[in-house]
């Protein structure tokens, strides 16, 4: 085959027949979350963060990264069933993409989403990374593009930009991995923000069309940009009628973007918080919260979110604000007492009761699930035991009963 014209570029052959995705086949994604160091002492059972870089952080003094227990982590999702985890991401963490690899090179099926915030790297970049990855992983890698809801911490690495001009850029980074990972000719790119010249990537995904792109915002902006780019919307934890609308409102977008709105799926993500009975669970749900109380007071101002220009945030706010339990078992005070800092609403219960919940949202359009517990190793494997086959076996009846 002759080089293309210019450059001594050889295109790629025709793609390989699809295989299968790190979304799994059985109509249902569980996701996890992994940190790279053992919270403090004080924070364990009651740690918000995982990776650090907001209030609670699992090491109160930054201490590196602790690579026996990012392993422990990674196989205790894996042999939880867990399809995959979430590796985060702030301005002073470790890097997710080298989390991601090192624990794929030592687990076997558990796949890796990557939270990924655009414009630090040039998009051409961040798409070979995530290319070579998903190759050496064999297909295990998807993408988790959150643009940022604070400008303060954007301007630790670096980046001015306010919140629309952020999302503008996202729209663009996105537009040009795509093509990066899809186009088999080199291409120029004139854009507001980035400006290429014969584009081109010899790193293909394994996973075809390419690795999935998930999706975090909830401003207006964010709405369009993810309806024109994204794989998967995800949701934070909100009440089911909440979830409703936003699903709704999210498919309507994406078919008036010229894409089938069926194809996209959704996410929701919450901490479900369990015990053998309710009243012990709501029992430790408390003593969970009065722990996060203690440790926030004086560093979160009530009513207002730790990430101010995080649209997100503010409506968990509101949801807190209109009561503490939603829809039987939805529990806000600790959005409340953390400024609504990332994933903050619980769900309350027994396995099977919380189960159940999940499947309400599975019934609404959320066919995936990122969940996360306050003690979160142990969690992890507790969710195994029966949260996690008992959603499975709730979606393989409603499949069953639509054949």
């Amino acid at each position: 085959m002759s080089d293309v014209s210019g450059n001594g570029i050889t295109p790629t052959p025709a793609v390989p027949p699809a295989l299968p995705s790190v979304y799994g086949d059985d109509g249902v994604t569980v996701i996890g979350m992994i940190g790279v160091v053992r919270e403090a002492a004080a924070n364990q059972g009651a740690t918000l963060s995982l990776f650090g870089g907001g209030i609670n952080p699992g090491a109160e003094v930054p201490s590196g990264v602790d690579p026996d227990y990012i392993l422990d982590f990674a196989r205790t999702h894996e042999a939880a069933g867990f399809d995959m985890v979430l590796t985060g991401y702030s301005s002073s963490t470790p890097d997710g993409f080298e989390v991601a690899g090192y624990a794929a090179a030592h687990t076997q099926r558990l796949g890796y989403l990557i939270a990924h915030r655009p414009g630090f790297v040039a998009p051409t970049l961040a798409a070979r990374k995530a290319a070579t990855l998903d190759q050496l992983s064999n297909g295990r890698i998807a993408l988790h593009v959150i643009t940022g809801g604070n400008d303060l911490e954007q301007r630790q690495d670096g980046d001015w930009l306010d919140h629309d001009a952020r999302y503008r850029r996202t729209d663009e980074y996105l537009a040009v991995m795509r093509r990066i990972w899809t186009e088999t000719e080199p291409f120029d790119h004139d854009g507001e923000f980035y400006h290429l010249q014969d584009a081109y990537s010899q790193a293909r995904c394994r996973q075809r069309p390419h690795l999935p792109l998930f999706f975090g915002g909830a401003s207006d902006i964010a709405l369009d940009v993810a309806s024109r780019r994204a794989d998967l919307f995800a949701l934070w934890g909100e009440p089911r009628a909440s979830i409703a609308q936003r699903i709704a409102d999210v498919r309507q977008r994406t078919a008036a973007a010229g894409r089938n709105p069926d194809e996209m799926r959704f996410s929701l993500s919450a901490r479900p918080i369990l015990a053998d009975t309710e009243a012990k669970a709501w029992q430790r749900a408390e003593e969970i919260l009065a722990r996060i109380q203690q440790a926030t007071a004086g560093r979160v101002t009530p009513g207002v979110p730790t990430r101010p220009q995080s649209e997100g945030a503010w409506r968990l706010l509101r949801f807190a604000a209109e009561g503490s339990i939603h829809d039987e078992r939805l529990w806000m005070p600790i959005a409340a007492a953390s400024g609504a800092s990332g994933s903050t609403t619980c769900l309350v219960g027994t396995p099977r009761q919380v189960a159940d919940s999940l499947l309400a949202y599975y019934d609404l359009g959320c066919s995936a699930f990122i969940i996360r517990g306050f003690d979160p190793l142990a969690d992890a494997a507790d969710y195994g035991r029966e949260l996690i086959p008992l959603l499975r076996e709730g979606v393989a009846a409603r499949r069953k009963a639509r054949v």
